[in-house]
């Protein structure tokens, strides 16, 4: 019993279940989404949906990216020590897992129409296929926002059964958050990615790492704005904004000085700021 229980907790380990910041950093804009394409009144089977497989994809992808980066990760003290790159669990069983989870997210949109399940199978190409880009893509974070933000098209395309340009114009929007976000956590490992020949985002702006973070987190600011705008929102939305814009004014704070620990509370933090646009959403809609 204690062996299945150790192997269980590897598990847990490899899909990141006791880090759930990178399944809140697909959560917020997708429910942001369905938010805007329910004219703020969701289905609750509809956010069900969307929320469990948000937890599915992201742990299916963490098992992915830790298989392709399984001989890169054991020159990175941060992931040396991980259950598939220190050799506690097999590639196979990674690969075996997430191909399950896949499935199960899969079967969760099975009652969802068809436009929905063909963009399913987009999200998991683009899903299991982001952890090659990081050898010869230099801004593998952009594919990152597309990869964590492909539940904002598939939102609209559930609820509309259509994919407007506005949906698209927040999918942007995402990538260009995911940039910020995931530039901070790749100052921390910097040094190791340098050595081992890994391209990131930190590397390739080089002296102008923290401009453009800022610059990034200003343009998915500026989109989401206008998205909100169009869509009628106003007070609630716009504090949300505000909040959102003081969040980033302090990662400013925490990265300035590209310490290691710094950046990756930078990193952590963007959590509060994704939850503060949403809230402003959904308080809009709410007291409208």
């Amino acid at each position: 019993m204690s062996s299945i229980l150790t192997r269980l907790a590897l598990y847990a380990k490899l899909l990141r279940l006791d880090k759930p910041i990178g399944i809140l950093l697909l959560l917020w804009p997708t429910l942001a989404a369905i938010w805007f394409a329910s004219n703020g009144k969701p289905e609750w089977h509809i956010v069900a949906i969307f929320s469990l497989g948000t937890v599915l994809m992201r742990s299916a992808g963490c098992a992915i990216n830790d298989y392709a980066d399984r001989d890169f990760d054991k020159h990175v003290k941060r992931t040396a020590e991980r259950p598939l790159t220190s050799g506690k669990i097999k590639g196979w069983e990674a690969l075996a897992l997430a191909g399950l989870l896949a499935l199960f997210a899969f079967a969760l949109i099975l009652p969802l129409n068809s436009l929905t399940k063909q963009l399913s199978v987009a999200a998991v190409i683009i899903a299991a296929s982001y952890p090659y880009f990081k050898r010869f893509f230099a801004i593998p974070q952009a594919y990152l926002g597309i990869a964590f933000g492909f539940g904002i098209p598939m939102a609209f395309a559930a609820i509309q059964n259509s994919i407007p340009l506005l949906a698209w114009i927040l999918l942007v929007a995402n990538i260009f958050w995911a940039i910020a976000y995931d530039t901070e956590y790749a100052m921390v490992d910097k040094d190791d990615d340098i050595k081992i020949g890994i391209r990131t985002s930190a590397i390739s702006f080089g002296r102008y790492d923290v401009t453009a973070i800022m610059f990034s987190y200003a343009i998915s600011f500026a989109l989401i704005l206008y998205v909100g705008w169009q869509f009628g929102l106003r007070t609630w939305f716009l504090a949300g904004m505000l909040i959102a814009c003081a969040c980033a004014a302090y990662h400013y704070q925490l990265i300035k000085g590209r310490e290691r620990m710094s950046c990756f509370a930078a990193f952590r933090h963007n959590n509060w700021l994704g939850a503060a646009i949403f809230a402003g959403i959904a308080l809009d809609y709410a007291l409208k």
